[in-house]
Formats: structure tokens, C-alpha cells, sequence
């Protein structure tokens, strides 16, 4: 008879017992929780809703913020980067705005070369006549204040008209000069603080082979 008889699905009952049967459950690994799940099947539902409330709470407990010590070594790091980065960046913007006036007098002293070029004489090289040799930029007697405002001198001395001095002012607040002789020693270049203007012009030493 038991050869012949069908089988029963989960939700058939044992012949005898009231209760579902629970094929494949072994009391010995499930011991009395199984018996309890089979009489109070809205108990197991209970306790599966019980059990996603303790998950989520543990879940939420293992999402917590950040400490204040995690905080502070944050902050801590951003600040070295930034004092890392501030200098690098100020002294990047200073290079870029004294290469912009020396780029602005290295085209002044070309258009000054290209008037001396005709009679041979720097004096020709009036600032007005610059001007138009040049009109990117502003020539004029008076103090630089600016990368692209030159000031232009020429210096009383023998033989005349045979040097002329160009100086222009950075953003950076340095004064770069350049002067040219023809009698030699050639284009000379200079750099120094404060007034940008021909009277303060530096002698000796202070002219270089280069910037």
C-alpha cells in the first residue's frame, strides 16, 4: 500500500495528525523549532517579520557617521594639500605676469632697433614715434605702470642717440629693464623693485646677459 499510494505535497496531512507534514526537516538539526514552526504557522511569519526588524537595526548600527577624530584628520590632510597648492599656484601666476613684460619690452627694443635702423640714431625713437611703430603698446617719457606701458629714456652721452633704456612694470611688482648700445656691449637686461622709470635706471653690475 505504501508502494502505491501517492504522494503528498507539503500541505497534505499525516493520516492520525491534525498538523501539515514537513518532508526533508530533521528534528535533529532543527530540534524543537521545527515542531513549533509546524503547530503555530502564524508564529513562524511573526518571527520572520522579527527577524528583517533586528536586520535592519543592525544594518542601521553599521551605517553610522563619521568620528570626530575621522573628521579632523580630514581637514587636517585638505589643509596640507592647500599649503601644498597656494605657493605653487602664487608663484606660477608671478612667473606668467613677468614673462608678459618682458615679452611686451623684448618687441619694445625691436621696434626701437627697426627707428634706429634708418640714420642711425636712438633719438628718433621718441615715444610717439614708437607709438606707431608699435601700437600694441603704450610708449612714454613717464614711469611704467603697467606690462604693456613702456617708458622710454635716452641717455645723454657720447656719441649721442647712440643708447636707448626701455623699462616695463609686472603685476608681479617687479620692474623689468633692457637697454641697448650700439657702441656695444649690445642688449643688456635688468630687473629691480620700486619706481619703473628711465632716471632710476640700474648701472654696473646690474645689467646681465639675461633676465
Amino acid at each position: 500500500r505504501k508502494a502505491t499510494e501517492p504522494q503528498r505535497n507539503d500541505t497534505t496531512k499525516c493520516r492520525g495528525v491534525g498538523q501539515p507534514s514537513y518532508r526533508g526537516i530533521s528534528p535533529r538539526i532543527f530540534g524543537g523549532a521545527a515542531l513549533w514552526h509546524t503547530r503555530h504557522p502564524k508564529g513562524t511569519q511573526t518571527m520572520i517579520a522579527l527577524q528583517k526588524i533586528a536586520a535592519r537595526r543592525r544594518n542601521a548600527e553599521e551605517e553610522d557617521g563619521f568620528t570626530l577624530i575621522e573628521l579632523m584628520v580630514v581637514v587636517l590632510i585638505i589643509a596640507i594639500l592647500i599649503a601644498i597648492a597656494i605657493p605653487t599656484f602664487l608663484g606660477a601666476r608671478s612667473r606668467a605676469q613677468d614673462r608678459a613684460a618682458q615679452s611686451s619690452l623684448r618687441n619694445a627694443v625691436t621696434a626701437a632697433k627697426t627707428l634706429y635702423t634708418d640714420q642711425q640714431d636712438y633719438t628718433l625713437a621718441t615715444p610717439a614715434a614708437l607709438n606707431t611703430a608699435e601700437p600694441s603698446l603704450t610708449f612714454q617719457a613717464g614711469a611704467s605702470t603697467g606690462q604693456n606701458i613702456v617708458s622710454v629714456s635716452v641717455p645723454v652721452m657720447v656719441p649721442v642717440g647712440q643708447e636707448i633704456i626701455l623699462n616695463a612694470l609686472s603685476k608681479s611688482g617687479n620692474c623689468f629693464w633692457m637697454d641697448d648700445n650700439a657702441t656695444g656691449p649690445g642688449t643688456r637686461f635688468a630687473k629691480t623693485a620700486g619706481a619703473c622709470v628711465g632716471a632710476t635706471a640700474p648701472s654696473g653690475a646690474a645689467w646681465l646677459a639675461s633676465w
